[in-house]
């Protein structure tokens, strides 16, 4: 297996294999948590014009997405694990939109199958992929706005590749790495309060869920991400 390490919308783009679109902070942690969360699926968009039309096409969908981390106006949910953690999503569509990890996920269409990345489902996305035994994967971290490289982004790579060719790797030292990285201060700056503290502890869960999230075309022709089929109980 080759493995190859991409960033931003050019690596989305260019991605062979199966491609690992990772955003941890917080686009793809907060679709594990809608997703268990019950929701039907969630279609990730890259415009919020389009989002919000969107939201008039699908009955009963709920709207959730950010610009520089900020809930976007009429929208139900900003980017937030902690203001989905209770939410009842059962049935519902979500509609997604981020400054990194949507247009990420949008964009890697000449890649053979797209994947979510985060850590709170890192192993199950590595057990995924083994499954299918690729020639080549595509780690492509998205960055802040995918523009600017983060440690949490290129962590998360490292840790699906210590997982994909089976080294060891030391889980116990991520969190604090983390939390001492310039990338997570705005988790705990008191004026910010659309990034709470617990959205970094929800984004660090490690492998608290046993699911994989996969990119595919819904029988309506719209991009949704969804556990495989195969996975689901």
């Amino acid at each position: 297996m080759k493995i190859l390490k991409t960033d931003f919308i050019a690596g989305a783009r260019a991605a062979e294999g199966i491609a690992v679109i990772i955003d941890v902070f917080r686009a793809f942690s907060t679709a594990c948590y809608c997703l268990n969360a019950g929701a039907q699926r969630i279609v990730p968009v890259s415009g919020i014009d389009e989002a919000l039309a969107l939201k008039e096409q699908l009955a009963g969908a709920v709207l959730v997405g950010e610009r520089g981390g900020k809930k976007l106006d009429g929208f139900d949910f900003g980017n937030s694990p902690t203001e989905l953690l209770h939410a009842d999503l059962r049935g519902k569509p979500v509609i997604q939109t981020t400054h990194a990890g949507t247009q990420g996920v949008v964009n890697a269409a000449q890649a053979d199958e797209v994947l979510t990345g985060a850590f709170v489902n890192a192993k199950a996305t590595a057990r995924h992929i083994l499954s299918k035994k690729p020639a080549v994967v595509t780690l492509v971290r998205m960055g802040w706005q995918a523009e600017t490289p983060t440690d949490e982004d290129n962590l998360c790579a490292e840790y699906l590749e210590s997982l994909l060719l089976g080294r060891n790797f030391a889980e116990d030292a991520i969190a604090p790495r983390l939390k001492a990285s310039p990338c997570s201060a705005r988790f705990f700056d008191p004026a910010k309060p659309w990034s709470p503290s617990t959205d970094f502890d929800l984004c660090l869960r490690l492998n608290c869920f046993d699911f994989a999230v996969a990119a595919e075309r819904a029988e309506d022709g719209l991009l949704s991400l969804r556990i495989p089929r195969k996975e689901l109980p």
